[in-house]
C-alpha cells in the first residue's frame, strides 16, 4: 500500500477527508511510536510507506506506558480533533496500519500496548468505505 492509498483508506474508514486524515495519521502514529520500544517501532516503520516512516522514528527503545485515554487524548491534541473524531481517526489509522503490517509484528504489538488497545486495533465490523 502507497502513501495516497493509506491516507484514502483512513479517510474513507473515519468519513474524514484527506488533509484531517492526513493529521489524523500522524498524530496517532507519533504517539503510538510513544508507547512502544524503539525495536518495535523500528519494525513497523520498515513496513509502512516511506512518507509515514519518520513519524515512527524514535532515538530511545523505552517505551511510555499509556492507557487507551491518554493515547485518545494525545492523538486528539497533536490533531487538533474533537474526541468523536479522533477515536475514529485513531480507529482508522490502525485498522489501516494492521493491512501493511506482517501478523507476527502485529503481535509484537499488541503485546506492547495495553489490552484496551484492541478496541482501536481490532475493531469488529468495519472495512473501508463502511
Amino acid at each position: 500500500m502507497n502513501y495516497a492509498e493509506f491516507l484514502e483508506a483512513v479517510g474513507k474508514r473515519a468519513r474524514m477527508p484527506a488533509a484531517e486524515a492526513a493529521n489524523v495519521v500522524g498524530a496517532t502514529l507519533t504517539t503510538l511510536a510513544e508507547g512502544v520500544s524503539g525495536g518495535e517501532a523500528r519494525r513497523l516503520a520498515t513496513q509502512v510507506p516511506e512518507e509515514l516512516r519518520g513519524y515512527l522514528h524514535k532515538d530511545v527503545d523505552f517505551a511510555e506506558r499509556i492507557d487507551l485515554v491518554e493515547f485518545l487524548n494525545e492523538v486528539g491534541a497533536r490533531a487538533g480533533t474533537d474526541d468523536e473524531r479522533t477515536a475514529e481517526g485513531a480507529r482508522a489509522v490502525l485498522t489501516t496500519l494492521r493491512e501493511v503490517v506482517s501478523a507476527d509484528d502485529l503481535e509484537y504489538l499488541e503485546s506492547e500496548l495495553p489490552k484496551d488497545f484492541r478496541r482501536l486495533l481490532r475493531p469488529v465490523g468495519r472495512s473501508v468505505g463502511a
